[in-house]
């Protein structure tokens, strides 16, 4: 496959699942991504955490790259946290606004996470390569469409290099909000971002959640296997690595892996595409 993969991971919370990752990571670098992503819990949560699987990666010789949400976050927090990414020989930062803790209700310095990017133009300059999400479905708390694709301008402008969706099923939205981001002027590349399907009533909850859409067809064809899951599974490999084969096709600059920290079907998938 010639085109640029890269794969998410969360921290785990114990060390059975630190383990357990450490394993996982083994099997996908064997896919030679581009990056490891590691997620980073609401208003700071995971912190250290995070910083433990990044420094691990690093350690491997992986280009590791950290989520930082700013929500939540005073200058002086990020200024420290960009100082130990910088320490730990980290090069890329996933920029989000990301959700404010349950029952926090202060937004805390920044606001958007344009002004996230800003911030860590201004104190690193180029250091970082700047991923920030993008949400062709539109993101669920956006007022209109405009608004969204108006907020997703203003992240690339204030000077994100790349970006990452959230995961959709549906191409042709993806290839829309292409097009119209390029017609506001944003010439960044767009990544796909993909989510391997282990079971669907995880997935219907996590999508209802998060302003993903399941199409009713699909949704239609899980309900029918029941509790089958050797056709689960069969059915959303065929699915995805279809909507994978589409989205290189039409142009789709390469593939951002929700890992859900497994391998398999993520190294089925790339398998699959060759």
């Amino acid at each position: 496959m010639n085109s640029n993969i890269s794969i998410e991971f969360f921290p785990p919370q114990t060390p059975e699942g630190v383990e357990k990752l450490r394993a996982t990571r083994v099997e996908l670098a064997k896919l030679k991504p581009e990056f490891f992503s590691v997620t980073y819990g609401a208003g700071g949560s995971t912190r250290e955490r995070t910083f433990a699987i990044v420094r691990e990666i690093a350690s491997e010789g992986f280009d590791a790259a950290p989520h930082l949400s700013c929500i939540g976050s005073t200058r002086e927090s990020i200024r420290e946290i960009l100082a130990e990414f910088k320490a730990t020989g980290v090069r890329r930062i996933v920029a989000l606004r990301g959700d404010l803790p349950s029952g926090m209700a202060e937004a805390g310095e920044f606001r958007y996470a344009n002004e996230l990017v800003e911030f860590i133009r201004a104190e690193t300059g180029n250091h970082f390569s700047i991923e920030v999400a993008a949400y062709p479905e539109w993101h669920p708390q956006a007022r209109s469409p405009k608004d969204d694709l108006d907020a997703f301008a203003r992240k690339v402008k204030a000077g994100a290099n790349s970006a990452i969706t959230q995961y959709f099923y549906n191409a042709d939205a993806y290839f829309h909000f292409v097009d119209e981001a390029r017609a506001l002027g944003v010439d960044i590349p767009i990544v796909p971002g993909i989510m391997p399907i282990a079971g669907f009533t995880k997935l219907a909850r996590f999508s209802d959640a998060c302003g993903a859409d399941l199409p009713r067809w699909m949704r239609k064809k899980f309900e029918s296997f029941g509790d089958d899951s050797d056709s689960i599974r069969a059915f959303g490999l065929d699915l995805v690595t279809e909507l994978c084969e589409r989205l290189l096709k039409g142009g789709a600059p390469g593939l951002h892996f929700y890992s859900m920290n497994q391998s398999a079907l993520t190294s089925e998938i790339c398998r699959r595409l060759g």
